[in-house]
């Protein structure tokens, strides 16, 4: 791995572990505020709607500039968002502008990895990439959570007068963590990567996404890893919300304490990436989709599970299955796409199924939390829908196997 690596890692490390931070006390903030529990997941489905709503801009503006450019404005976006919430800005709309960064923000940071290294190492990169990113969810959960106990903010306030409430001092200190992630876009080189020059005519971008879309889509190795990471990440933002539900109520854990949780999913999804890497090469990528209904079956567990002494280690293992199974087929899915697409277009495709999914998955959450579901049935519901829909695209790849086997494909050099 070069230098340049490195960099696009620790960038993406800071920039993240402030993006989870800033969850955690928007959430408090909300309850601060009284606001009505089926809002909480409502934070991370504005953080999303950029990356639906922008898809068709996002690759090609990623695609306009140099991607360690690209990071730097977009984080500082992101640093602007958290801003807002000083000015008064509800923080569901000050978390929304952090995800318009953060939708730029994304393709860059993948659509580099193509330009960066050769196919042979996609999975070694994204296992490191996804194991950083993990590991800044859990740093950022649990400094979320550190930034709301009230002995924390207590000596902040002590350090931080300017500041004037524990809510503000949280904020300080999630800016200066996107600062530092600015200063390592900064030291990320330029690839040489050129493409193309960008339309700017909104209807020629439209076009031109979807028919990166449907190259996509009609890809038979495309379409299986395009639908495998979107599942992953529609499922994994709800998990997030669940385990917290699920703390408070089942375990009896205050807020501070069940955003620890969430890190312990992390710490196992950075574990399994990381295993991943190591052990799975680019052409077996498609031999873990098994690992996809597990995951699904061993979250029904937790609704067995009252102490906190059996969570851990469930909930590490939920997150092992998911992190080992998820990496591989990203990396299959960046390869189809810097194949068939150019890095920026395909991660923006990405981007655009991965968050419409968390859009609906979130949407189906809030709606079961607004009839006041147990949080048992919610955990039902969501293990089974994981395993069926993984159970589906098993068949899907071997029904299109049947058809005309496209393994030989994975590997292939980038078409002209």
């Amino acid at each position: 791995m070069n230098k340049g690596f490195y960099s696009v890692m620790a960038a993406e490390f800071f920039s993240s572990l402030a993006d989870n931070a800033l969850l955690i006390v928007a959430i408090a903030l909300l309850a601060q505020m009284n606001a009505a529990p089926w809002m909480t997941p409502l934070l991370r489905l504005f953080f999303v709607m950029s990356y639906v709503g922008l898809a068709a801009f996002v690759g090609a503006f990623a695609d306009a500039l140099p991607k360690g450019k690209v990071m730097f404005i977009t984080n500082t976006v992101k640093f602007c968002g958290c801003s807002l919430i000083f000015a008064g800005v509800h923080p569901l709309l000050a978390y929304a502008v952090v995800g318009l960064g953060a939708a730029a923000y994304s393709p860059a940071k993948y659509g580099i990895l193509t330009e960066l290294l050769p196919a042979e190492k996609l999975v070694i990169a994204n296992g490191w990439i996804e194991g950083l990113t993990v590991t800044s969810i859990v740093m950022g959960t649990v400094l979320g959570g550190a930034l709301i106990n009230k002995h924390v903010s207590a000596f902040l306030l002590d350090h931080m007068t300017f500041a004037g409430s524990p809510a503000a001092a949280a904020l300080v200190v999630i800016m200066g963590v996107y600062v530092l992630a600015a200063l390592f876009n900064l030291r990320i080189p330029d690839t040489g990567a050129r493409y193309a020059k960008q339309p700017i005519n909104p209807v020629l971008l439209v076009r031109n996404f979807y028919h990166s879309f449907s190259t996509l889509w009609h890809d038979k190795l495309g379409q299986i890893s395009l639908a495998v990471t979107t599942l992953f990440w529609g499922a994994g933002a709800t998990l997030q919300f669940i385990v917290l539900k699920w703390a408070q109520h089942s375990l009896g854990l205050t807020l501070d304490k069940a955003a620890f949780l969430q890190g312990i999913v992390a710490v196992g999804i950075a574990a399994g990436a990381v295993s991943a890497a190591k052990f799975i090469k680019l052409r077996q990528s498609l031999k873990v989709m098994p690992l996809g209904v597990a995951m699904g079956i061993v979250v029904m567990v937790m609704t067995l599970v009252h102490t906190v002494y059996l969570a851990y280690p469930l909930l590490v293992l939920v997150g092992a299955l998911a992190g080992f199974f998820v990496v591989p087929m990203n990396a299959l899915l960046q390869h189809r796409g810097h194949v068939l697409l150019s890095a920026g277009h395909s991660i923006a495709v990405q981007n655009f199924n991965e968050n419409l999914s968390i859009l609906t998955m979130l949407g189906v959450y809030s709606l079961l939390v607004s009839l006041d579901l147990s949080v048992n049935a919610v955990i039902i519901i969501f293990g089974s829908f994981v395993s069926a829909m993984m159970l589906l695209v098993m068949y899907w790849h071997a029904h299109n196997q049947k058809i005309q086997d496209s393994l030989h494909l994975i590997g292939e050099e980038k078409r002209h």
